[in-house]
């Protein structure tokens, strides 16, 4: 390619950038490198999409499109997202090569909006960030986390900035994705960070409300705790695990008796004595039962006389402690330990795959307290964060425990994994038929 080519084309795209900077006054280029579509956030609310249609990229940033690359910029405002409308501006260049920008201009001003926050990583990031969301006053925090957990670390936050409050809403997930879609409808956004199980973070994903972000924390966390967008930023890192397996009375299960895999649950001494919850602890149980023993397994454990509580995971460890159900499957490992530290008679023992539960981190597309957005996440992310919630016994996903983790989301889509939990739940079900 001439030089006098590769000059028009980086032309045409200087002025399409610079009239859509007049338009919106501000705006940062984020690559979602899965379909090379670059988002821009704009303070006006309006997103704005500049898609490629090029093919054949090499690494050296030089496409070939047949003698013709074309250059689409889209736009939708809420009002035409909701009809299913955008408004599209299209330029064609008929060249043989062309250079592609890797990126935007190097960030020469301090970060003010969210697009800027999120993925500034200069030396003072914490000063700035403390410094914003003491003037914003607060952040609004939604959580799935239960007990005391989701108040340690906002106490925490607060004890660390002075002056900077946290509003915290704690519900269910299903809960958590109804407010967060409702007001999302409404266009009256309040939440700032989410806190919640993969699932729900999936779904608000794919619904476009999360925004991506980079933590210096996250640098430290092993590619299986974060979920990558492009260019090192993310859309959640995990910052706690919760690993479900054997809880069982030492007072009332002989050590002989305990499993220490998934065959150890078919031992005729525990024949009568083994319950498994309904919830979603014993779903995702039955699912790694399926997925790492087979439909034949399920059915001979069904032999074992197991019966079915309607009770989510905290409660079946009480029913353990009492000695109404020895012993279960389906009882988190940081509800035993912490009840065991409190000296009542209850003990855990994974299997050879442990279903985990895991919390993860993000943060909202249209935040309204930026600053306080992206401070509370990079504190929940860190070792002080990541220190409250070791104390109440949540696993550390930076950490090896010496058992195998299974996500029983990993890899699927929500749609996928709603249909796999419903086959989970139906031969749950038809453990505990008689």
């Amino acid at each position: 390619m001439t030089v006098r080519i590769r000059q028009l084309v980086n032309s045409l795209l200087g002025v399409v950038c610079s009239w859509l900077m007049s338009l919106s006054g501000m705006l940062e280029i984020y690559r979602l490198q899965a379909r090379r579509k670059f988002v821009m956030p704009v303070k006006t609310g309006i997103q704005v999409r500049l898609r490629t249609t090029f093919k054949n990229c090499l690494d050296l940033g030089l496409c070939r499109n047949d003698g013709k690359s074309q250059l689409r910029v889209e736009f939708t405002t809420p009002e035409l997202a909701a009809e299913g409308r955008s408004v599209s501006i299209i330029a064609v260049a008929a060249l043989a090569f062309f250079t592609y920008p890797a990126a935007l201009p190097a960030q020469v001003k301090k970060p003010v909006t969210l697009s800027d926050l999120v993925a500034y990583t200069g030396a003072d990031r914490e000063q700035i960030l403390s410094a914003g969301a003491k003037a914003e006053g607060k952040v609004v925090w939604y959580t799935s986390l239960a007990g005391s957990s989701y108040k340690e670390l906002a106490q925490g936050f607060e004890k660390k900035y002075p002056g900077i409050k946290v509003d915290v809403y704690r519900a269910a997930s299903n809960e958590l994705m109804a407010r967060i879609s409702a007001e999302a409808k409404a266009r009256k956004y309040l939440v700032d960070t989410i806190e919640t199980t993969l699932p729900l973070l999936k779904s608000l994903r794919e619904d476009g409300l999360l925004a991506v972000y980079a933590s210096p924390h996250l640098l430290k966390y092993p590619a299986h705790a974060k979920e990558p967008a492009g260019n090192g930023l993310y859309y959640w890192g995990v910052n706690r695990e919760s690993f479900i397996g054997v809880g069982y009375n030492p007072n009332l299960i002989s050590a002989s008796a305990v499993p220490k895999n998934f065959a150890g649950l078919l031992n005729p001494q525990l024949r009568g004595k083994m319950g498994f919850t309904t919830s979603d602890t014993g779903v995702r149980m039955m699912g790694a039962i399926l997925k790492f023993k087979g439909e034949e397994f399920a059915r001979r454990l069904k032999a074992q006389d197991v019966s079915l509580h309607s009770i989510s995971g905290r409660a079946m460890a009480d029913l353990a402690i009492s000695g109404e159900v020895p012993i279960s499957p389906s009882i988190f490992r940081d509800h035993a330990m912490e009840l065991k530290g409190k000296g009542a008679p209850i003990d855990w023992m994974p299997m050879e795959a442990v279903p985990t539960n895991a919390g993860a981190t993000a943060i909202v597309y249209q935040a309204p307290h930026p600053h306080g957005a992206v401070l509370m996440a990079d504190f929940i992310l860190s070792p002080e964060g990541q220190k409250i919630l070791e104390n109440l016994e949540f696993g550390n996903p930076s950490k090896d425990f010496g058992f195998k983790r299974w996500y029983p989301e990993g890899g699927l889509s929500t749609a996928q994994y709603d249909k796999e939990a419903t086959g989970w739940q139906k031969a749950l079900r038809e453990l505990g038929r008689k």
